[in-house]
């Protein structure tokens, strides 16, 4: 019998299982990030498991007041779903939950198209929000969800004034006490309470409580009911008006509203779920503070959340694969140690009570520990290397960058294109060094670009976003309008189901933004591959000459549109060194098209490009070279994104970084990070033009009035080269 002899490729792709199933946690609360920890250690194949969450980072209730009171910084109670996302190899979708389609079986997330599963999860908190309360939602922050309130605090403490918290329950009265502590008597701090205040808390604890308020000079004002919360002021039903430039609501825990529209059995807002976590519906599952366990009823306390997370983890991998189910059993009481402001911490458990300062560093440990889990992770496991391998192989090298760090260099770009012919037709013109030809077609003149992005996010409609606007940054440089563009897809194998759910989203964000930039997407092709990469063919139509490379001049300024650092976090992000806030703010960067910017530049710009996969480096010395001049760069005018010169100063670099340095030609005093951060690749980056003189201020003027963080980042010189100051 003879055997056909299987390629590379081929023994590749029959490696990689199909997926086949989908499972979708919602909300990154303290269940599902144990969940995710879990499935990083052992992942299910055939399983694609996504996190929605509204941001890139979570906060841990436990710390909360540690934090409020000074004894910890922002960033020490920060989960970084990112990085936990990255390491459990799950896609990470960015945006608030708001409602199921149990039928449909779909998430819908505002400003997306819906997100499909075969199995999902909620864990999403509570709220503390009051909006039946008179001016409660223009003038109060409720202290749940944690992270909105973490950032009111942080911007309120610098410049403090009178406190207003609404409910006397250990909550409240814990936030009170880290509020006075961590403002020293600055600002006064008021808990209004409707009822008894520590109406839950044994008398020994209740008296230990109330008599720390009283040390830490905070009022409390019982029996009373807050009538309406003004902008400076707290009205009561009785008539007082108490002073309060912050008011927080601390009331009891509530459920998010969109849970008791899911057709999910609900009890008082909450999901019910049995001894399995399972919803009325057995594909859904409901932990932490958003379920109601029918068959143990429970306060709502993180302690129940962190301990349900195993059974929860089984559970799901269960639903998945066909296994038996694990029944969750909560203990009947737990120990509560509540903060004291300053570095102490009361105890209460079964009608006892004491208060100390080993408690909190206790509690303190108890913390860190449990943060420690979520943020040293494993490191991934590195693939074995080859016995032997050819001479100039490096096995130990990095893996390839996604986005435009996998581009081909320049270097070896150029010399490739060097041999070709150009043109051989009438009606159509070669730009040198452009990466867009220009159609001639009776009286009408069209630009023509291609483009296409190995996947930087397993988000697909973010990424199909970013690389929507990556290739429409060819036609935007020429001072074009989007017209047409087709959609080129691989998917990572999988079911024909997975598949009908991954393109719905492509598309759907796809049409979306071309449809913002004023272009038609009319079709395109797909094919499956071992991983995600997506690209566009694109059309623009010109209504003047079309704005290229040469044309440039000594004494031009130059404009640069948006910050770099792309490549340096991205290839940061896959390594699992990157902070999530840094990585989201890069996303939200690459997202910010360039059309109105190609709009207000176009007129006046005698060169322009788009800054990708060349760096700034790189494609300031193509608009040098093809305008026979050279450039002086101001390195401290460049901007640079959040957090991109730190990770350069730590020697992150993506994998296309060599050859960017090495083919940007000659280019003196581009020293240290910022200096390394110019040869840089940028996906989706911004446009570089070379103006007038007398016309930057005012183009400068516009583009940030247009919401642009643009700069004037040097000038264009006679003498050849970059020079760097």
């Amino acid at each position: 019998m003879v055997r056909a002899a299987l390629s590379g490729y081929d023994r590749a792709m029959i490696a990689l299982p199909p997926l086949t199933r989908d499972l979708v946690l919602i909300g990154g609360g303290h269940s599902h990030a144990l969940v995710l920890r879990r499935w990083a250690m052992d992942p299910l194949p055939g399983a694609r498991l996504t996190l929605i969450d509204p941001g890139p980072v979570t906060a841990y209730s436990g710390m909360l007041p540690g934090y409020v009171a000074g004894h910890y910084a922002a960033r020490d109670l920060q989960i970084d779903l990112v990085r936990l996302a990255r390491r459990a190899g799950a896609r990470l979708v960015i945006g608030r939950a708001e409602g199921i389609d149990k039928g449909a079986r779909q998430v819908r997330v505002a400003g997306r198209a819906p997100i499909g599963f075969d199995v999902a999860s909620l864990d999403i908190g509570v709220t503390s929000a009051m909006p039946e309360l008179p001016g409660f939602a223009e003038h109060a922050v409720p202290v749940k969800p944690l992270g909105a309130f973490a950032t009111r605090w942080e911007a309120f403490r610098r410049a403090p004034g009178p406190v207003a918290v609404i409910g006397g329950g250990v909550a409240g009265v814990e936030l009170a006490m880290a509020m006075a502590h961590g403002l020293g008597r600055r600002a006064e701090v008021t808990v209004i309470e409707h009822g008894r205040a520590l109406a839950g808390t044994s008398g020994r604890a209740r008296t230990l409580l109330l008599a720390r308020l009283q040390a830490l000079g905070v009022t409390l004002i019982e029996g009373a009911e807050v009538a309406k919360v003004e902008a400076e002021a707290l009205v009561l039903a009785d008539g007082r008006r108490l002073p309060a430039a912050l008011t927080v609501g601390a009331a009891g825990a509530r459920a998010q509203g969109w849970l008791s529209e899911t057709g999910l059995e609900t009890k008082g807002g909450f999901l019910s779920v049995g001894e399995t976590l399972q919803t009325s519906d057995p594909a859904i599952f409901a932990a932490g503070d958003c379920a109601e366990m029918l068959h143990a009823p429970r306060p709502k306390a993180g302690v129940f959340a962190v301990r349900q997370a195993p059974v929860l983890a089984r559970n799901l991998r269960a639903a998945l694969t066909g296994g038996r189910m694990r029944r969750y059993s909560p203990q009947r009481d737990y120990l509560k140690l509540i903060s004291l402001g300053e570095k102490a911490a009361a105890a209460e458990k079964a009608g006892l009570a004491l208060a100390s300062h080993w408690l909190w560093r206790w509690k303190d440990r108890i913390d860190r520990r449990f943060m420690d889990k979520l943020s040293d992770l494993p490191p991934m496991p590195a693939p074995k290397p080859p016995r032997e391998s050819a001479a100039g192989a490096d096995p130990s090298a990095e893996p390839m960058c996604g986005g435009c760090g996998a581009k081909v260099g320049r270097g070896a770009l150029k010399a490739a294109l060097s041999g070709l012919t150009g043109a051989q037709r009438d009606d159509l013109e070669v730009l040198p060094g452009d990466d867009a030809a220009l159609l001639r077609m009776g009286g009408a003149r069209q630009v023509l670009s291609t483009d296409h992005l190995r996947a930087v996010t397993d988000d697909w409609s973010l990424m199909t976003r970013i690389a929507c606007l990556h290739a429409l940054g060819d036609v935007w440089a020429m001072g074009a309008q989007p017209q047409a563009a087709l959609l080129t897809v691989i998917l990572p194998r999988q079911s024909a189901e997975l598949q009908q759910r991954a393109m719905a989203e492509i598309g759907a964000a796809a049409e979306a933004e071309l449809t913002a930039a004023g272009a038609a997407l009319i079709g395109g092709h797909s094919s499956m591959g071992s991983e995600l990469t997506l690209g566009f063919s694109v059309t623009g139509l010109l209504e003047r000459d079309p704005v290229t490379l040469g044309g440039a001049r000594p004494g031009d300024a130059l404009i640069l549109t948006k910050p770099l650092g792309s490549g340096t976090i991205l290839a940061a992000e896959m390594r699992g060194a990157a902070q999530g806030p840094d990585v989201a703010a890069c996303w939200q960067a690459m997202l910010q098209p360039q059309g109105a910017a190609s709009s207000i530049l176009g007129p006046d710009a005698r060169a322009m490009t788009d800054v990708t996969g060349f760096g700034l480096a790189g494609h300031l010395a193509a608009i040098c070279e093809a305008s026979g001049c050279g450039a002086a760069i101001d390195l401290g005018a460049v901007p640079m994104m959040q957090g991109a010169e730190a990770l350069a100063a730590a020697g992150v670099k993506s994998t296309l970084w060599q050859d960017n340095r090495d083919g940007a030609g000659p280019v003196f005093g581009a020293a240290g990070q910022r200096g390394a951060l110019l040869f840089d690749p940028q996906t989706a980056g911004g446009l570089l033009a070379a103006v007038p003189q007398e016309a930057a201020e005012e183009l400068m003027t516009r583009l940030r009035a247009a919401g642009y963080p643009a700069a004037r980042i040097g000038t264009v010189e006679a003498l050849p080269g970059i020079r760097v100051a």
